[in-house]
């Protein structure tokens, strides 16, 4: 009985020991020097300090931009296999892309509509 739950408790074992021994790592080679207090109020970029500057947030309409991108971008990337296999789905693999397809252009027309494309 135990056998068959014998690669399981091993796997289950190293993967309670990976976690632990990179915290207890963490804490045994961390350097805990002194520091000075405004270290951490000091902007440091690329081992450049910055000299200009620079505003402290973006509009919502960049965020909205990049998520619909990240939104689309992944929608299309499902049209691949799609494509790969169209011969082999014939009739039922076309109407499953065009329904997709359809579906984005949809969303693309809603969210275009709504002026979420718009850069204000």
């Amino acid at each position: 009985m135990l056998g068959d739950w014998a690669a399981l408790l091993v796997f289950a074992a190293i993967a309670l020991m990976i976690p632990a021994s990179l915290v207890a790592a963490t804490f045994i080679l961390s350097t805990r020097g002194p520091r000075r207090a405004g270290d951490k109020e000091i902007p440091f970029e690329s081992g450049v300090s910055a000299t200009t500057f620079t505003p402290g947030r973006f509009t919502i309409s960049y965020y909205l931009t990049a998520m619909l991108f990240i939104v689309f971008d992944i929608e299309v990337v499902f049209l691949y296999p799609l494509a790969v296999e169209l011969h082999a789905l014939k009739t039922y693999g076309l109407v499953e892309m065009v329904t997709f397809v359809v579906l984005l252009v949809v969303a693309y027309i809603y969210v275009w509509k709504r002026g979420a494309l718009e850069w204000r």
